[in-house]
């Protein structure tokens, strides 16, 4: 599927009700994270913000809570179970301030540039993420902000090592990798903003870090269950070697009976304005 206007490899996880829950689920653990890169980059209430690649709508919807209600946030997704599900959340809370579209933002005209645009776990998945960057930059007006953040996928580990979840990180990089995306992403934002002709972008890097009983294991967990039939498709691993139903259990008990931390990966933001 051709989600952004240049070859790109398909979404290995899909756009499922489960899927959809599962973004949900990890935006929660990471819109701290998200909303410090959001206000650090310059996001104001007033803004006209358009978010790329809006999912369930996490992002978009945390954007909105920033520009208040004189601002706006235009969500867009290729994915049609993705926007149909991200415009019912919407109107159970009442949103006035988001409208969420489907379509391809790299081929997409809109009434007017935006103050900003922004993506979170995106670009990863362009098989030409300078090429997609450019074309998102278009949408913005002069020295408006550009921001996305992206995984590190490299940064997840446990210390002192936990087999069964080191296992389980392994597994899931091999998925993405095989399936295209980019897991390391984030360290290349600063290169990728500089190719795009954008001016020097500032960075921040976040990343949670707890012990084997605080740590949210079930966000693994739940990552597992949406990319295991890819798994199993490209003979990475079966349903009988992860074990699902007990999976969290045994990932957390290791981790709890070496006395150790659990580390996700590191989420990178990089912003920049567009130039004259």
């Amino acid at each position: 599927m051709d989600r952004a206007g240049t070859s790109q490899p398909s979404y290995a996880l899909g756009h499922s009700a489960q899927e959809l829950e599962r973004l949900t689920q990890q935006a929660e653990v990471f819109a701290p994270f998200t909303r410090l890169l959001l206000e650090q980059a310059g996001i104001r209430p007033g803004m006209r913000i358009l978010d790329v690649g809006c999912g369930a709508g996490d992002v978009t919807f945390l954007a909105a809570d920033l520009v208040g209600a004189s601002g706006e946030v235009v969500g867009i997704d290729h994915a049609t179970a993705a926007v149909e599900w991200a415009k019912a959340r919407s109107q159970r809370h009442n949103a006035k301030n988001v409208q969420f579209l489907e379509g391809d933002p790299t081929r997409m005209e809109f009434a007017g540039q935006f103050d900003a645009v922004v993506g979170r776990f995106v670009l990863m998945y362009y098989s030409d993420p300078i090429a997609a960057l450019r074309k998102l930059t278009r949408h913005v007006r002069t020295d408006g902000l550009i921001i996305f953040q992206e995984f590190d996928m490299d940064n997840a580990r446990t210390y002192p090592p936990a087999q069964t979840l080191d296992r389980i990180l392994a597994w899931m990089r091999q998925a993405f990798d095989a399936t295209g995306a980019h897991t390391q992403l984030g360290l290349e934002l600063f290169p990728m903003f500089l190719a795009a002709g954008l001016p020097t972008p500032s960075l921040r890097v976040d990343a949670l870090i707890a012990g084997g009983l605080e740590f949210p294991c079930e966000i693994l967990v739940a990552l597992m269950r949406s990319l295991l039939p890819v798994m199993e498709e490209l003979e990475i691993a079966s349903a009988s070697d992860v074990e699902l139903p007990t999976l969290a259990e045994r990932m957390r008990n290791e981790v709890v009976a070496c006395r150790g931390v659990i580390r996700s990966p590191a989420l990178i933001g990089a912003w920049s304005r567009k130039p004259a």
